[in-house]
């Protein structure tokens, strides 16, 4: 398994399950935080249609191409769901974000063999780790 570090800096396409359409919100700062470094932001929400100048899709498997990870910005009982998901379409690797914990979630991914993270903050490893996908100036 990847450790949280390895897995941004392999990962460049990141479908955020949960993206906000509310500024002041961590599931809105934390993937425009991402975006302006360099990653590619793919929002998954219902209730919008473009966030972070990208199309917002309703699931993840509506997503057309290669998703790298899947982070979860859902309650812990709906994280069950998106992991399946993420298995369903390939995604090598899925986050939960700060404070969502989900054992059978960890069970599925574990059991599918994709890598797992949950109860940290892509923003904040992003930042700890000094990682960018911007080119070098």
């Amino acid at each position: 398994m990847r450790s949280a570090q390895q897995i941004l800096a392999e990962s460049a396409v990141i479908a955020v399950v949960g993206a906000s359409r509310h500024p002041e919100k961590p599931a809105h700062t934390v993937p425009l935080q991402m975006r302006r470094h360099g990653w590619r932001i793919i929002p998954v929400n219902p209730y919008a249609d473009e966030l972070f100048g990208e199309k917002v899709y309703r699931r993840l498997a509506d997503i057309p191409g290669k998703v790298d990870l899947a982070d979860v910005f859902r309650p812990a009982e709906d994280a069950v769901d998106v992991v399946r998901q993420a298995v369903a379409i390939g995604a090598p690797a899925v986050w939960l974000q700060l404070d969502i914990v989900s054992a059978e979630a960890r069970r599925i991914a574990t059991e599918a063999g994709i890598d797992y993270v949950e109860n940290r903050c892509l923003a904040v490893e992003r930042a700890l780790g000094q990682l960018t996908r911007l080119p070098a100036a």
